[in-house]
């Protein structure tokens, strides 16, 4: 069974678990035990934490989740009432190739159960593993990642949290439709990273835009299936990582802002978090990053692509040579831009498709300026 890869919680935090109140979070959650594996025939998200951290080049240390279980199940829950469960952890395999063959089949088939798992690394290098893991799905995958570089590496690197993009890229079967990056940092990229964003149609935005202006990631995370966090996107000031020190970089409230984003988004079906380095203050942050995303999911609205266009409002806008559709949501004032199918074009997605927005696109449209996101993506649509 695949669920055998996962060991159980550690004896330990369950016993400090039940000496909490019955209003802690702890009391909320069902959990792998010695004795017990949770039933999940009606649990909505799933906690997974994978001990691999080989991909990192400065990994000294075993991967230790503790802390951050500890602070999280000491949280207070929001009213929240979605089953969680948490399945306990994926320890690393002999090599890096197994432990990734147990993510990703640990990652397919909760997400056939339509189960969101978090993933707690480890290094980022296991989003491939989680990417890989939609094969069985048959279907584009957009990724997103909140990290301050575009982690490609070179060609010849092995897979690591440095280049597990460039693996992403570059494998077959490719279903990757966008790539999309929230906060990266110039001096951390090379110019030919920065122009293969370019040349690849990939959404990237500085940390200074987000910072400048929270709600530009919200359309891109809404728009986002796989979420993948790197937890040095944050300064060290602030996440209290100094193992590797980060002068630059978001802040606490800024990092769950785009957490709850990223639970709030009917789309994203998996959430991961890595480059932890097991200290108690880190710990403290990433317990409220994944509470900030559970907490988002209780506010989904089953908009588009699940909910029926009666319940938008359209306008068109004449713009250059064709007129582009927008959508607004009469439930909650979201956009959405119209990216028309091409029949000539050797795509993947056979039909017109709805990509999330801005009202600030919206405007900008009236004024006869391109939306560059949907410019983008009609070009991605064409080409693959």
């Amino acid at each position: 069974m695949v669920f055998d890869f996962l060991q159980p919680v550690d004896a330990e935090i369950i016993k400090n678990i039940r000496r909490l109140s019955s209003q802690h979070l702890g009391s909320k959650v069902v959990f792998h035990t010695e004795s017990d594996f949770p039933d999940l025939d009606n649990c909505k998200i799933a906690i997974v934490g994978v001990l691999e951290n080989r991909g990192l080049d400065y990994a000294n240390t075993t991967v230790d989740l503790t802390n951050i279980r500890k602070e999280f199940y000491n949280l207070f829950p929001g009213n929240w009432v979605a089953t969680i469960a948490d399945l306990g952890d994926i320890e690393a395999g002999n090599s890096v190739t197994d432990t990734s063959y147990a993510v990703k089949a640990v990652v397919a088939a909760l997400l056939k159960k339509r189960i969101i798992p978090i993933i707690i690394g480890g290094s980022q290098d296991l989003t491939y593993s989680m990417y890989r893991a939609y094969d069985s799905l048959e279907q584009m995958v957009n990724l997103c990642a909140i990290d301050s570089k575009f982690d490609f590496g070179r060609e010849d690197d092995v897979l690591a949290a440095g280049s597990y993009m460039s693996k992403i890229i570059v494998d077959e079967p490719n279903n990757l439709f966008n790539y999309s990056n929230i906060g990266y940092q110039t001096y951390y990229n090379s110019q030919e990273e920065i122009d293969l964003v370019e040349k690849m149609f990939f959404d990237a935005y500085r940390l200074g835009e987000i910072t400048g202006n929270i709600g530009l990631a919200e359309p891109v995370l809404r728009d986002a299936d796989i979420v993948s966090l790197d937890l040095t996107s944050i300064k060290s000031s602030d996440s209290g990582n100094n193992v590797i020190f980060t002068p630059n970089g978001f802040n606490g409230k800024e990092i769950c802002a785009l957490a709850r984003y990223a639970g709030i988004s009917d789309k994203v079906s998996l959430f991961g978090l890595f480059n932890h380095h097991n200290s108690a203050a880190e710990a403290v942050l990433v317990a409220q990053i994944i509470w900030y995303f559970i907490e988002g999911y209780h506010y989904r609205s089953n908009e588009y692509p699940f909910g029926s266009r009666d319940h938008y409002s359209k306008y068109i806008v004449p713009l250059e040579d064709e007129d582009v559709v927008f959508y607004k949501s009469d439930k909650s004032d979201r956009w959405w831009i119209e990216i028309p199918f091409v029949v000539h074009g050797n795509n993947k997605l056979k039909k017109n498709t709805l990509l999330p927005c801005s009202y600030e696109e919206y405007l900008s449209a009236c004024n006869q300026e391109i939306p560059e996101r949907w410019w983008k993506a009609q070009r991605k649509n064409i080409l693959l």
